[in-house]
């Protein structure tokens, strides 16, 4: 069965009478479905309750009512007819000694009859019987037998034949024949119960079969319905969800089925409309992004390109003129007069510090340009490189370096060496009255990831509101006067840093001088670490 489609995503129509059960909720049709299956069931079930009830009722009657009153019935009969036997062996010998089975009979009869009226108190017409059987034979043994035994026993009386062919024969066969009747009765009675309990047992198998078949049809009923309200819908809709989740993005999805089930399917088609319009979207940013991208790589080569070829021009020229400069300096000094000689002092340092600008802008232009793959590379000897490099500085200076164990990681030797002359260079330079004390030390990151590089100096530290300001390119914080540079140090570290995949920053809670941190990845070797010894490089001062 299917339904027809719902009106809007997210809405559940109720059932009118207009569609019939096509437009009906699923909730509405299993409700339905249950309803008539619970009525079913309920109707089998009383059926069948009172087929058990009745089964249960008759075989009472016939195991606890009938049989025991037959048996009692023959055993009360059996107790009179030893009383007769007794007195008529009495009355032909009398023999007191034939008087026991009478005196039996009577104790015997006795159990018999009130056993009797037990079993058939729910059964007038029988007990009636019962007592009039009875009765006769209570009215034999009071009219014919105690009257006979006590005569006999006296030596008078009728003759024996006479007392036994006579009113006692006539008495004890009325007793045999409400016995008869009473047993005839109970006969008819127990073949009318057994039939009456055959006939409760096979309905009480009739209603059993009814409910197991009506159970089966029930469950047949229901997988049938369920398959058509439910499952196939949903195998559809699922159908239709991973053609589109696999990449068949223009395949509509149709609903189908009951209300609920095709306002889930008008929701997935709007999803799915909406994640094509929004992918539409994300597409056409996409493309914009990457001609973006692509200009922007275009420009950054271009920049790159230009500062290369603008710096290592331009070392010919400013050669010539520096030289050119000094020769004027070294042969006219003291013969013009003071004006020029200054005028030539200011030629000679600003083609200096043109010279040192250019080659800082063309050390920082070939990061990440000529570099082939990364190599296992021992920091502690980059470092060591670092501070032989910068013995005159250190030697001027009056620095005492320290560098701790530092662990071997993945990445460029020349660009790290690099970096550890800046930081070092850089904690040397910028010091304060008392002789600088620098140390380089390493620990592993907190995730294990990285190595935690610092450099620490007691010097005149930079202040927080600078902390990011350090690190672009030409920025000093001080005059040319008071700190050579060109202002590419902590650029040039900056990328050195981020080309290795780390981070480099100013460590704004330390005091007493300046502290910068960075981190490198641990790389292939998983935080594996080469340690070097402690260098320390004293002044000689």
């Amino acid at each position: 069965m299917t339904a027809d489609t719902a009106g809007s995503a997210g809405s559940v129509p109720q059932h009118t009478s207009a569609h019939g059960l096509r437009s009906w909720t699923l909730r509405a049709r299993l409700t339905l479905l249950f309803a008539i299956a619970g009525v079913a069931v309920v109707l089998v079930s009383t059926v069948a309750a009172f087929s058990f009830v009745h089964l249960t009722d008759t075989r009472r009657v016939l195991f606890s009512q009938i049989d025991p009153a037959s048996l009692q019935s023959d055993q009360l009969f059996q107790a009179y007819l030893d009383e007769e036997t007794g007195i008529r062996g009495y009355l032909l010998t009398r023999n007191a000694a034939f008087l026991q089975p009478f005196e039996l009979g009577v104790a015997n009869q006795r159990t018999a009859s009130a056993r009797l009226h037990a079993a058939l108190a729910d059964h007038p017409d029988l007990l009636r019987l019962a007592a009039d059987a009875q009765g006769a034979a209570v009215r034999w043994s009071q009219d014919f037998a105690v009257p006979a035994a006590l005569s006999t026993t006296a030596g008078g009386g009728r003759t024996a034949e006479q007392q036994l062919l006579g009113p006692g024969k006539a008495r004890f066969d009325l007793v045999r024949s409400r016995f008869a009747a009473l047993n005839a009765a109970l006969a008819s009675e127990r073949a009318a119960t057994r039939a009456e309990l055959t006939d409760a047992t096979t309905q009480l198998m009739v209603a059993l079969v009814v409910a197991l078949v009506l159970v089966v049809l029930a469950g047949v009923a229901l997988a049938r319905v369920l398959r058509s309200w439910v499952t196939d819908p949903l195998t559809r809709l699922g159908d239709s969800v991973r053609l589109v989740s696999g990449g068949e993005l223009a395949r509509a999805v149709e609903p189908s089925g009951p209300p609920e089930i095709a306002a889930l399917g008008s929701d997935v088609e709007g999803m799915r409309l909406r994640i094509v319009s929004e992918l539409d979207v994300v597409a056409a940013a996409r493309a914009d992004l990457a001609a973006t991208n692509l200009d922007l790589l275009r420009s950054n080569e271009e920049l790159e390109q230009f500062a290369y070829v603008a710096s290592h021009d331009l070392q010919e020229p400013l050669r010539k003129v520096t030289s050119f400069v000094q020769l004027l300096q070294q042969r006219y000094m003291g013969q013009l007069d003071e004006r020029a000689d200054q005028y030539i002092g200011f030629a000679v340092d600003g083609s200096k510090r043109m010279q040192l600008l250019i080659n800082d802008l063309l050390a920082f232009s070939r990061v990440g340009r000529v570099t082939d793959d990364f190599v296992a590379v021992d920091t502690g000897v980059a470092a060591r490189e670092a501070v032989a490099e910068l013995s005159d500085a250190i030697d001027d200076s009056g620095a005492t370096v320290t560098v701790g164990p530092l662990p071997t990681v993945p990445g460029d030797p020349v660009l790290l060496a690099s970096l550890f002359t800046n930081l070092i260079g850089n904690a040397v330079k910028f010091r304060g009255a008392d002789p600088p004390v620098v140390t380089v030390d390493a620990s592993p990151d907190a995730d294990g990831g990285a190595w935690r590089f610092t450099v620490t100096d007691n010097g005149i530290g930079i202040e927080p509101r600078f902390a990011d300001r350090v690190f672009v390119i030409f920025q000093r914080l001080h005059a040319r006067d008071a700190f050579e540079g060109t202002g590419i140090g902590l650029a040039l570290c900056k990328k050195i840093v981020e080309f290795h995949g780390g981070n480099i920053r100013v460590d704004t809670g330390y005091v007493g001088g300046t502290r910068l941190c960075f981190t490198l990845p641990t790389g292939a070797e998983g935080g594996a670490a080469w340690h070097v010894p402690n260098t320390v490089t004293r002044s000689n001062s």
